[in-house]
């Protein structure tokens, strides 16, 4: 008698009666092993993605370390060029392919950091989640990366480069992401329609306050901007974040918004959902940017809009109590308190963070 056929006899016992059960018991058996041969596929995919991405950060960062703190599910790529772990780049991910995965790009000027809760949100609904470290980022000096010409250009191919590997952790894209982040996002779905599903935006940089628009287009611009900035400063008073907004790299973000709306006159509407998160306080990238997006994508739209009274600051949307607690901002550091210079929780952040996994349950 075959072993399997003498383990089922010495479960079911040798009655006749049960040999009907065989061909039931065989079939099951039969599919569990497929399940098992493809739950090996996917750790094997999970694995070649982690490589991938660990290869991608090596090239960029080059003096790659272990990360002080280990986390189950949290994978990170840490590096001495790197001002502290929070701003590495990071995957939230179950050990397995999922239906959808999520890649998030983080501000001008910041890093991961401020994607955490959002990241941790889609994680707790399932899927993996991918956030990058843009190019120039998080680093203990980053006065050669913000004087470089070709630094919108390494954004966009980290853009492309988190996207190849995405597959790796699931089937349908959904990209996105915080302030320049999410520009980048935008360039992304509109250079290449139909690869992704859905776009999340929050404080989307699709505007910037109209005088720095103005000043993009004068000639020499860049060069001035250059000549003010100096020697750039990375250590500041969060640890998470320059101290200041490189005026060089801002108008190369400029370009980056300028072509968006050249490709948004030129080419057919978007169609695919849209999540956006926006404070109408926002005098950074105001929301008129955002609402031109929604207008032109044909796809369904969320907009999850701040009222004005909250006042809720730009960089303040996607941090809650417990991470600005975290960014322990020192304020000796600072030498004028402007509106907006120290980091607050967003009062609707709980709200906003409900609103996308409402979003991403339909989606």
């Amino acid at each position: 008698m075959p072993i399997a056929i003498g383990c089922l006899d010495r479960y079911y016992g040798c009655n006749k009666n049960h040999a009907d059960a065989y061909p039931m018991i065989l079939k099951q058996l039969l599919t569990a092993f497929s399940l098992l041969c493809l739950s090996f596929a996917v750790n094997a995919s999970i694995d070649e993605g982690l490589t991938n991405f660990d290869a991608l950060y090596q090239s960029e960062l080059g003096d790659i370390v272990d990360c002080e703190a280990q986390f189950e599910h949290r994978y990170s790529v840490c590096s001495n060029l790197l001002k502290n772990d929070g701003n590495a780049p990071f995957i939230l991910h179950h050990g397995y392919k999922t239906r959808k995965v999520f890649v998030l790009f983080h501000g001008l000027s910041d890093s991961p950091f401020f994607l955490t809760s959002i990241a941790q949100a889609l994680y707790d609904e399932g899927y993996n989640v991918m956030v990058a470290l843009l190019p120039g980022h998080g680093r203990k000096d980053a006065d050669q990366d913000m004087q470089d010409p070709k630094l919108a250009a390494r954004w966009h191919s980290n853009i492309q480069k988190m996207v190849a590997i995405a597959p790796s952790f699931g089937d349908a894209l959904y990209i996105g992401g915080f302030s320049t982040g999410g520009t980048l996002a935008v360039q992304y779905v509109l250079e290449n329609p139909g690869k992704a599903k859905g776009l999340l935006l929050f404080s989307g940089a699709l505007a910037l306050d109209s005088s720095v628009e103005t000043m993009a287009n004068i000639w020499g611009i860049k060069w001035l901007a250059k000549t003010l900035d100096g020697d750039y400063q990375s250590i500041g008073p969060n640890p998470y974040k320059y101290p200041s907004v490189a005026r060089y790299s801002a108008f190369q973000l400029t370009d980056v918004i300028f072509s968006i709306r050249e490709m948004m006159a030129q080419n057919q509407p978007l169609d695919l959902t849209i999540f956006a998160a926006h404070s109408e306080a926002d005098v950074t990238t105001p929301i008129v940017g955002v609402n031109d997006l929604l207008a032109y994508n044909k796809g369904e739209n969320t907009l999850f809009s701040i009222p004005k009274y909250l006042d809720v600051c730009h960089a303040d949307l996607v941090v809650n109590k417990t991470q600005v607690e975290q960014i322990n901002f020192d304020e000796t550091q600072v030498i004028e308190i402007l509106p907006c210079s120290i980091p607050k929780a967003n009062p609707q952040h709980q709200e906003m963070l409900q609103a996308l996994k409402t979003f991403v349950s339909k989606h």
